[in-house]
This record gives C-alpha cells, structure tokens and sequence, in this order.
C-alpha cells in the first residue's frame, strides 16, 4: 500500500502519473531519450532538479521511464519514493557498467543477479549481518527470454556497486577475482529496497567499458547506442505487467 502524501520532495507527480513498471536510467538525457524516442505519447510527469521522469505507452501497455542520477545515496531515494509513495511494483534500472571479466565485451549486456558492494547502504536495518542484495527471480528469468529471443549476447551474474568512481586501491579489480561481471554504482541499494518493500527489481546494465583491456564508449554512445537495452527493457516491463 502507497502512501498518498504525494508529490513528494524529489518527485513532483500523483501516483496516477506514474505507471506500475519504471525503467530507471541513471541518465536524465537517456530518460528523455527512451521517452522522446520509444514510448508513445510520453507525458513529463518530473523535472525536479532535472530529474526527468515520462510516462506513456509501448505496445499497449503504459510504462514509465525516470532517471535515479549517480551512486546509490540518488537511487536510494528515488527508488525509495517510487516503490512506497507512488506505489511502484516494479523498477527495471537501465544503465552502463564497466566490465571485469575478460569474456564480458564491451556493448554486451549484464543481467544482475546480486550486487556486491562496498557501500553501508544495509546498515541502516540493523540486521546484524551482511546482507546479500539479489533480483527479482521472475522478472530476472523474463529478462534472459526475450534476450534470447532478440539474439543478444548477454551475461547472468553478479555486479559490484561500489560508492567510489575514482577508487584509490583498484577495488573493482579486487572484485574480479570472485567472479563478478562488471562494475557500476547503483543496484545494491535498488535491490535493497525492493526487498525492504516488498516489490521487483532488476538491473539491466550494457557494457560501456572494459577494465581489463581499457576498450570505452562515448558519452553520446551511451546516451543514444544502448537500444537493443531500451527495447528489452521495454517489452520486459510489458511481460511482467501482463502476467
């Protein structure tokens, strides 16, 4: 259940503004992008700190698109607001990720199955342990179908949600020796609360770089090139509200 004290601080919209699946880009400009884009008359709904956030349709099925900006303290809060404010059921992140593993190519997409971190984001429930934060299953198995089905090459694993872009001890390399895929900042704490609320998440990440053989994309790449990661999206967010 939602609580109706709505707009709230960050997101100045009723809960009929937006729609039961959100594709959370970290980038406003690619929110745009995916609203202007791919979605049938999209609607502004949010431009609070220029945050953007659209809801209109694809295939039938209304969808909306928001951005969470950078690291997980943005995501958190945005994430936060959509799944227990504007009653959310499910949050798809789109975003871009930097490969560890040799075997992950750059523009190839990773499926997050968990997300390590380096961040104290669970500490605040107190749960005297480590907390292991992991997807949707469903939404996860959904996910890797219709991937099959538009032939993309793509990886199931763990992600490394680290607080630190410019890390001083090479952290991420650290991490590679457990197996995880690719490096990013902000699935840990989606899943988080997603778990806390009892909803779906997943995050869906396409390789923008790799720090095994220092191969990159643009910026203007990763904006407008991560498509066949749109689409998908996309026709997840109508599978899952379909089922």
């Amino acid at each position: 259940m939602s609580n109706k004290n709505t707009p709230t601080p960050h997101i100045k919209a009723n809960e009929a503004d937006i729609a039961k699946v959100v594709l959370m880009p970290g980038d406003p400009l690619r929110s745009k992008f995916v609203a202007e884009n791919f979605l049938e008359s999209p609607v502004l709904f949010n431009n609070v700190r220029g945050v953007q956030g659209y809801t209109g349709t694809w295939r039938g099925e209304r969808i909306s698109v928001m951005a969470s900006g950078m690291g997980m303290p943005s995501i958190g809060i945005y994430s936060y607001e959509l799944y227990n404010f504007f009653d959310v059921d499910c949050i798809i992140r789109i975003g871009s990720a930097g490969a560890l593993q040799e075997n992950v190519k750059v523009k190839d997409i990773v499926f997050g199955m968990g997300a390590c971190t380096n961040s104290s984001y669970a500490e605040q429930y107190a749960l005297g342990g480590t907390y292991a934060p992991i997807c949707d299953f469903d939404t996860l198995k959904t996910a890797t179908e219709i991937a099959d089905e538009m032939g993309i090459s793509y990886h199931v694993g763990n992600l490394f949600s680290s607080d630190t872009f410019y890390d001083e001890n090479g952290g991420g390399l650290k991490w590679q020796k457990m197996g995880v895929l690719a490096v990013e900042m902000e699935a840990a704490a989606l899943y988080m609360n997603a778990a806390r609320a009892g909803k779906r998440a997943l995050a869906i990440c396409t390789v923008s770089d790799s720090l095994v053989t220092g191969e990159s994309t643009t910026s203007d790449e990763r904006m407008s090139g991560f498509t066949d990661m749109m689409k998908l999206a996309l026709d997840l967010a109508v599978k899952i509200q379909k089922k």
